[in-house]
């Protein structure tokens, strides 16, 4: 069997190519010094240990003798693992979308020798593929002055600033109400009204959106906006995107109807889906929302959770090399497994005898609600819960015992980050110690294992931590760093937060517009810089790290990070108003600018138990901090004393300003502020 030097990788995708006849080389000075030497062109491939389709193109041409003989006789050869490697990823991906071609995975880009690119593109069929790069070899032989002078091109515009090219200018912000009525009339106009979620196929669930929608919907007192986030929710969580059985959330569905996913688990959907719900419940207290919190916290600790504390990154789609083989059923297997409970069963997953997916398989895939199924069969919603809980456990066991999809086993800082996050939401809405215990040592295990020297590092595994981290991974962790802080009162997670953000500050700021690269241009030498200011699947670094600093300000009260914070918003205000489907964390930070931001203290005896309570019940735009003592531990908390017998108070506060102290929660909640 051949081997290459990705056997000394640490990532499975990487790991996963590392016995193709393709001479791969990692990123790094080895292959970029062979190529200026040799003077040969470089195909960077880019994929994920998830992505069905970098599957796909494995067996048929990166496994294939013929063309492999071909890559290695006229290119030195790269494999990328995009979720390492994310700034790579933005700078090629970028490039083919400069070339007028749709981007995806796997990404395959055409460099010359000095990493300039000049063509590429996504998934190519192996007799294709095998086309393109005679092709590509015949153009660099007899013209490699004409390709030269086309990535000069593409490097230029790689090269051009996001602020410029959006013209985006730091500045001061205005703080219009109007705004915000107009961004979210835009946004409803995009809303699906059958299905929920954007008016898009394929389908992402996109929580950004949704986290700015019912922010605003709590804020502006729309009982009606509120329905229509609920009413998404519940579709995602009802469709097949969501793992019925074990809990979880796909990354997309290919329909308009969230019925069938590309099956892969990714950490950082997780995450917010787990905080979206969360919330979800803690405003609605609907049933449904609880179940997908519980069971996706099942799932990240059972299947997720490595023994440090840390998460790994992702399930893979396939197992057996078949696409949802993992989690289809057919009519008969169930049928077998469990025969009395077919009936209701059926009507509930719309299971169908010949299948309701490819192959004569089910997804299961939920359009009645548990009630209605429940009133159909003559059972109270409580017994068909009962059975469906027994069945799913009866089925669970049954599934366990088949082949597992691959799992993507390292642990990235970023998504960490948003996996904690939405674990302490999570604590906060079910009140279980247990999930904050999960978070916190998630956290703890990402300080003493993932930052050294003061560095935080991007990946981890085998334990080694490797890859200086990006904005994407300290922004997260840095908010979640925040959260901790409300939640357990130890200010060891403020101190972390702060000590990360002023590390950003000094390496990654560009003080010629007032953002954040993405990269730190500090740490390594690459054909261009680049900033993230649109928010995706993801949000953007940029608006994390804009909502970090605003809240970091609050807690420590540096004038410094404010100034920062409100001069990225001010920048942004335009491109939010115009397109602000792709920049609704952007958009909830206008929102947390516009009504004034509640810093909420609670100092005295039973503060921990209080705010316990109140964070049970979600407000939106407000900063905790507690303490069973006075204290000058943080500077929010400075000041702040219990009552004459030492029973806690709570300080409703604004711009340094407090509100008359009160005792009880629903004083406090009365004097949070709401849009006019």
């Amino acid at each position: 069997m051949s081997t290459n030097r990705l056997l000394h990788s640490q990532s499975p995708y990487l790991l996963q190519h590392a016995h193709n006849p393709v001479d791969w080389f990692p990123w790094g000075p080895e292959a970029l010094r062979k190529a200026e030497v040799e003077n040969k062109p470089i195909l960077v491939s880019i994929g994920y240990s998830a992505c069905h389709w970098c599957h796909v193109m494995e067996r048929e041409s990166f496994e294939d003798r013929v063309t492999a003989d071909l890559m290695n006789e006229h290119f030195v050869c790269i494999k990328i693992d995009r979720e390492e490697r994310p700034d790579l990823d933005n700078i090629y991906m970028d490039a083919v979308q400069a070339m007028g071609l749709h981007g995806g995975w796997p990404l395959n880009v055409f460099l010359m020798p000095n990493q300039k690119p000049f063509y590429g593109g996504t998934y190519f069929p192996n007799h294709k593929w095998k086309q393109l790069l005679a092709n590509i070899a015949d153009a660099f032989a007899k013209h490699e002055d004409q390709l030269a002078e086309s990535a000069e091109g593409f490097g230029r515009s790689l090269n051009r600033r996001e602020t410029e090219k959006y013209g985006i200018a730091a500045g001061e912000v205005s703080h219009d109400p109007d705004d915000l009525v107009e961004i979210i009339t835009k946004l409803t106009g995009q809303f699906d009204s059958e299905w929920g979620g954007m008016n898009r196929i394929p389908k992402f669930p996109m929580p950004a959106i949704w986290l700015f929608v019912l922010d605003y919907a709590i804020l502006s007192r729309n009982e009606a906006l509120k329905e229509k986030v609920f009413f998404t929710l519940k579709k995602i969580g009802m469709g097949g995107i969501y793992d019925h059985l074990r809990g979880g959330f796909a990354r997309y569905s290919v329909d308009g109807e969230w019925f069938a996913p590309h099956f892969e688990k990714m950490g950082y959907d997780n995450g917010q889906l787990l905080e979206l719900c969360a919330k979800a419940f803690q405003v609605s207290k609907d049933p449904l929302f609880l179940e997908k919190v519980t069971e996706t916290v099942n799932w990240l600790e059972a299947e997720m959770h490595q023994e440090e504390g840390g998460f790994h990154a992702a399930q893979d789609a396939d197992s057996e090399g078949i696409e949802g083989k993992f989690y289809t059923w057919t009519y008969s297997e169930l049928e077998a497994l469990v025969p009395d409970e077919m009936p209701w069963l059926s009507q509930l997953y719309n299971l169908k005898p010949h299948g309701n997916w490819e192959e004569e398989v089910n997804i299961l895939f939920q359009t009645k609600s548990y009630g209605e199924v429940a009133a159909e069969f003559g059972m109270t919603e409580s017994a068909l819960l009962d059975k469906l809980n027994q069945v799913k456990s009866q089925l669970l066991k049954v599934r366990n015992q088949r082949v597992y999809p691959g799992k993507d086993d390292k642990v990235l800082a970023g998504w960490n980050g948003l996996i904690s996050a939405g674990l302490i939401q999570a604590y906060w809405a079910t009140g279980e110690k247990r999930v904050l215990d999960l978070a916190v040592r998630n956290l703890e295990f990402i300080r003493e294992k993932m930052i050294h020297a003061g560095v935080l590092h991007r990946s981890y595994k085998n334990g080694q931590a490797y890859t200086p981290a990006f904005l994407e991974d300290y922004a997260a962790v840095i908010r979640a760093s925040l959260m901790a802080f409300e939640a357990s009162g130890n200010t060891a997670w403020l101190q972390l937060a702060q000590q990360l953000a002023d590390f950003c500050i000094e390496q990654f700021f560009d003080e010629t517009d007032g953002f954040f690269f993405f990269n730190n241009p500090k740490a390594e030498k690459l054909i261009a810089n680049k900033k993230e200011i649109f928010d995706n699947v993801i949000p953007a670094s940029n608006s994390v790290m804009a909502r970090n600093l605003h809240r970091l300000s609050l807690y420590t009260y540096e004038e410094k990070y404010a100034v920062l914070a409100s001069n990225m918003l001010g920048g942004m205000k335009d491109l939010i108003l115009k397109e602000p489907g792709f920049l609704c964390n952007w958009a909830n930070f206008l929102l947390e600018s516009i009504v004034p931001t509640a810093e909420i203290s609670i100092v005295g005896n039973g503060a921990e138990s209080l705010t316990k309570t109140f964070q049970q019940n979600y407000f939106p735009n407000q900063v905790v901090s507690w303490s069973e003592t006075t204290t000058e531990i943080a500077p929010i908390l400075q000041g702040k004393t219990p009552d004459p017998t030492g029973n806690a108070l709570i300080y409703v506060c604004f711009d340094r300003a407090c509100r008359k102290p009160v005792s009880e929660l629903d004083e406090a909640a009365a004097q949070l502020p709401y849009l006019a």
